[in-house]
């Protein structure tokens, strides 16, 4: 057993991640004086973790590196229902396999920065209890801790009620509460963790575990990353930002969190970054040009947790590359087109598209016509533009760029 190496409360108070928490001095004094399990759930809804999912994989390392037990709880069942919180549609139904397969990619991404050797953190999938539970018995149990009035009043299911909330979806606090039941009974798990809009589902789990085992169970929520509009962070205008190199290459990540707002920069440096506050709050307080030193920083150490070191310099040369005057970088996000297809034409609109500069034809046409596209540094305003051997530089590369720092280089093989 791990021995405490210090109050990890405080580190989260002072970090800005505590957003709620359901007896905050009992909390500090028991994550000061013992080891303490707690858990984190992951719906599978997609192939990959989300810039979203990063801040409480930040707050599962903090806690591991003050000696707590992290069990990270793969929703291989919950995912069958969907969480309905905070949104107005219900989720779109997946299948078994579809979560199932989401689930191991969960899996070994989360093992890239939790400790799962011997007894220093938890893989469990509520898969394993939930989904050959009979119902019937279910409800014995557990469905007569629930007050109806009481789960219509949560936050959680405010924007559900307009558009109705189906009895399918009403399950889920039930079955997430259900969930800190089986942890606690299985690995002496007081605790769970989560973002803000988990709140009243996490409540639930812990009265469920107080009534039911008469057992110390403490929840504890964090801030939601959103920008100054109150939109999530994390999104952009082809979707999710993705952990997966694949779904959101190194550099394109760096530049997500090199292009925040300035009023962010702060926020996210104490959230996502393990530079001590004093140097967080050195690079918060810098102004106008000045803070985006700050970006930088705060991109290359975000990109070098998640993706390493190695990739974090390439991202960093690259952006400094080509912000320095439209220059080129061999880290620069790049794709090969053959001679023969440049010799007979490529459209520009199509090419836009394929290097996912623009989401669809029509965010193409829109970007040209307003003049936000380049290539090779001329700006091109006519949409029926086809790209050719004419454009290919003395490296035989053509650089096309999309607003002031959207980036594709085509070589030609």
């Amino acid at each position: 057993m791990s021995e405490i190496k210090y109050n990890v409360y405080d580190v989260l108070k002072e970090r800005g991640f505590i957003e709620q928490c359901t007896d905050p001095d009992k909390v500090r004094e028991l994550l000061g004086k013992e080891r303490v399990t707690f858990y984190i759930g992951f719906d599978a809804t997609a192939d990959s973790l989300t810039a979203g999912h990063f801040l409480t994989v930040m707050a599962m390392m903090h806690m591991q590196k003050a000696g707590h037990r992290p069990i990270a709880l793969m929703g291989g069942g919950t995912t069958m229902v969907g969480d309905p919180s905070f949104k107005t549609d219900a989720r779109p139904m997946m299948t078994k396999e579809m979560i199932d397969s989401n689930v191991e990619r969960f899996k070994e991404q989360l093992s890239r920065y939790i400790d799962f050797s011997g007894d220093n953190a938890i893989l469990a999938n509520n898969a394993d209890w939930l989904l050959d539970i009979n119902y019937v018995q279910f409800l014995r149990e557990i469905g007569i801790h629930f007050s109806v009035n009481r789960m219509l009043t949560a936050e959680c299911y405010k924007n559900r009620m307009e558009k109705g909330l189906t009895f399918f979806e009403f399950n889920y606090m039930l079955m997430q509460s259900y969930d800190f039941y089986k942890l606690h009974q299985l690995y002496d798990c007081k605790m769970e963790l989560g973002g803000n809009d988990q709140w009243s589902n996490i409540i639930g789990g812990v009265e469920l575990v107080r009534r039911k085992d008469q057992a110390e169970a403490y929840g504890l929520t964090f801030k939601l990353l959103t920008t100054s509009d109150g939109v999530k962070m994390g999104k952009t205008l082809k979707g999710a930002v993705f952990l997966d190199p694949k779904r959101t290459s190194p550099y394109e990540f760096f530049q997500y969190w090199r292009n925040i707002e300035d009023v962010k920069v702060e926020e996210c440096l104490g959230l996502l970054t393990f530079l001590p506050m004093d140097e967080v709050r050195r690079l918060g307080a810098y102004k106008d040009e000045k803070i985006n030193e700050a970006k930088e920083v705060l991109a290359y150490e975000i990109t070098k947790i998640v993706h390493g070191k190695e990739e974090a310099d390439r991202a960093l040369e690259a952006a400094r590359s080509v912000f320095a005057g439209g220059g080129k970088s061999a880290n620069m996000p790049s794709s090969e087109v053959s001679r023969a297809s440049l010799e007979e034409g490529l459209e520009l609109m199509g090419v836009l598209v394929d290097t996912k500069l623009c989401t669809n034809r029509s965010d193409a046409r829109r970007m040209i016509e307003q003049g936000g596209v380049s290539v090779n540094d001329k700006k091109i305003s006519d949409i029926k533009t086809v790209i050719t051997t004419a454009d290919l530089d003395d490296d035989g590369e053509i650089i096309i760029k999309k607003g002031k720092k959207n980036y594709h280089r085509l070589s030609c093989v």
